[in-house]
């Protein structure tokens, strides 16, 4: 009876060895951390550049002073997004985008008042909102459990 061998072939392990050296390579992760960032980049220029079309967002939604709102918004999405991608109080971006979105999803994706097929595409993006804050808290999480540079103080 022939005996399975259950140790890594040396082709795994140098394919999990480059792995491990492209996941820490910092423009790999600054890439990923810009993939996670691209809604609020998009949507915090298109505002920028739709100031009307922002402050229609926010009426749409009942919120007032529009105006007002629809300007913190912009800074918000933008501002927390250079944190995050800079480095600078990284974790405090995440946060403030993480509590952004579970706001934002609250309001705009309210499935449990709909029905039909609004009400399921409303609950697909509702929990994948879910999962895009659960991921900004992972970086603040990650970002906090690092040794603390000067500017995490």
């Amino acid at each position: 009876m022939a005996r399975l061998d259950m140790t890594p072939s040396s082709t795994a392990t140098a394919s999990g060895g480059r792995l491990r050296a492209l996941a820490a390579a910092p423009a790999a992760r600054w890439f990923c951390l810009l993939l996670l960032c691209s809604a609020y980049l998009q949507g915090g220029i298109n505002k920028l550049t739709d100031f009307a079309g922002a402050v229609g967002e926010m009426q749409h939604f009942g919120l007032t002073p529009a105006a007002p709102l629809a300007l913190a918004v912009i800074v918000g999405e933008l501002g927390a997004s250079a944190l995050i991608l800079s480095g600078f109080y990284r974790w405090l971006g995440a946060c403030g985008l993480a509590l952004f979105t579970v706001m934002a999803t609250l309001l705009a994706n309210r499935f449990w008042e709909m029905s039909g097929m609004e009400r399921f595409m409303a609950a697909n993006s509702f929990f994948e909102h879910l999962g895009l804050a659960g991921a900004f808290l992972l970086v603040a999480w990650h970002d906090l459990q690092a040794p603390a540079p000067a500017a995490r103080r």
